[in-house]
């Protein structure tokens, strides 16, 4: 009975250390794949919907996409 709860344990403990490392690994490959938005690629999209953005305007769309980080 004990070792069954200590088998138990150890599995969960392994798998957390697993999943962990699984997941840091394909997070670094999609970010590798696909980087963070910038502040050439909000100025390149707001131009492409047909207006030229102001400084200002590249500016708080950073703070709105970096606020739900």
């Amino acid at each position: 009975m004990l070792a069954n709860i200590l088998y138990l344990v150890g599995g969960l403990v392994v798998g957390v250390i697993l999943g962990f490392i699984i997941s840091r690994v394909i997070t670094k490959k999609f970010m590798a794949k696909n980087p963070p938005i910038n502040e050439k690629m909000i100025e390149a999209m707001m131009t492409s919907m047909g207006r030229k953005p102001s400084q200002k305007q590249v500016n708080q769309v950073m703070r709105e996409m970096n606020r739900f980080k």
